[in-house]
């Protein structure tokens, strides 16, 4: 039914493309699913968060997980960037595109000790209100971890947890089965608004956009599947679809969070403890998708004005691209921000980044569903480092 309403969408949208109007209608059915999914985003990581942790008797446990999520993350990240810059440089997409006077404001990038500092919330109930999710996850960690201390004692609060994340668990299946409206209201404007028209003059930036998404997830995440988990790549694949679908209709890793985590546990067999620390982590600092694009928007905003990169300015573009994609993280329009900080970095102008505004939405989908694929992937391997045999 996903995949059908997905194929249905798009048609609809394309026969709309001069009645825009016609394809706001579907709008709210959009508006509606994703709201509530962000209805249920916070407290299902919040309790999968604290049970994953509080499940963890050894503390060196919850420290060697922590320590090789985040590898994986700067590892698979590191690649994405590379992977980028080589088809950019194979493929030179700004090559042709026409300069227009256009302008695009920098938005200022969070400071180091500003992200560390931003990290820890002076107000719990306002970091859930809010739902900032570094904020939320490190508040999470803190219970899990004061939850083991005091265990016997915190037994009826962790029973209290469990039941809620349940709860949380139930809705979300509730929230699936609207899936297929959910991307109605959701494609459909999109395609509608982003026609043809507006495609082909970037067509091929899209395509190698696209193609290096094939690559990354065909070659870096079924490799690392292969290599260092115990995970079948075609039921991975078959388990996480969903997931990839509301990833890339809602263009929001937040947003395909519930979805995710009931995916990796029931369908997948990762365990709590494993898949509720790794994929609110991930979602929240994991870019391998925006990672990808600024290595190939870098070199296609280079080449459109007419700029030759050094190997040296490439690498800065990997250094940058990498450290800066988890510096970004819980801030609302992390994409933009972070290429604006690439290209700064290596003497690009900024106002490039208005080259591609058109079709930001587009690229903006294949980048999240990047993200949460490679969310689950490290989920998998950490699950095998951690537990040992999977299913």
């Amino acid at each position: 039914m996903i995949l059908g309403a997905l194929l249905i969408s798009i048609i609809i949208g394309v026969c709309l493309q001069n009645h825009q109007d016609t394809a706001l209608f579907f709008s709210p059915l959009g508006t509606i699913y994703v709201n509530l999914i962000k209805m249920i985003m916070v407290p299902l990581v919040f309790t999968s968060l604290i049970l994953g942790i509080s499940s963890i008797s050894d503390m060196k446990k919850i420290g060697k997980m922590g320590i090789l999520t985040v590898v994986i993350f700067l590892c698979t990240t590191a690649f994405a960037v590379i992977i980028g810059l080589i088809l950019s440089n194979i493929f030179k997409p700004g090559i042709g595109i026409s300069i227009e006077d256009s302008a695009y404001e920098a938005k200022e990038f969070p400071s180091l000790i500003d992200s560390v500092v931003g990290i820890f919330p002076s107000n719990i109930i306002d970091a859930l209100l809010n739902a900032n999710m570094l904020q939320i996850i490190f508040t999470a960690i803190v219970v899990g971890i004061a939850l083991v201390k005091i265990m016997p004692k915190g037994r009826v609060l962790h029973e209290g947890i469990e039941d809620l994340f349940e709860v949380m668990i139930t809705i979300t299946n509730g929230v699936m089965e609207l899936t297929p409206l959910g991307i109605f209201g959701l494609m459909i404007p999109t395609v509608a608004q982003n026609g043809i028209g507006v495609l082909l003059p970037l067509g091929k930036l899209i395509l190698v956009f696209y193609l290096a998404i094939v690559i990354h997830i065909g070659i870096v995440y079924c490799l690392s599947l292969k290599c260092f988990s115990d995970f079948s790549i075609t039921d991975f694949f078959k388990g996480m679809f969903p997931v990839q679908v509301v990833a890339f209709v809602t263009c929001s890793s937040a947003a395909a969070l519930p979805v995710s985590i009931k995916s990796t546990q029931e369908k997948l067999g990762v365990s709590k403890e494993v898949s509720g620390f790794v994929l609110p982590l991930g979602a929240t600092i994991n870019m391998d998708g925006n990672a990808l694009y600024q290595g190939i928007v870098a070199l296609f905003v280079a080449q459109a004005y007419g700029i030759e990169m050094s190997i040296t300015m490439q690498l800065m573009v990997i250094l940058t691209g990498t450290l800066a994609s988890i510096g970004a993280a819980g801030v609302p329009g992390a994409g933009m921000i972070v290429l604006s900080t690439v290209l700064m970095s290596v003497g690009l102008p900024v106002d490039g980044i208005a080259l591609i505004a058109g079709i930001d939405r587009i690229l903006d989908m294949g980048r999240t569903l990047t993200n949460v694929t490679g969310d689950a992937v490290t989920a998998c391997i950490v699950e095998k480092a951690v537990n040992g045999e999977t299913k």
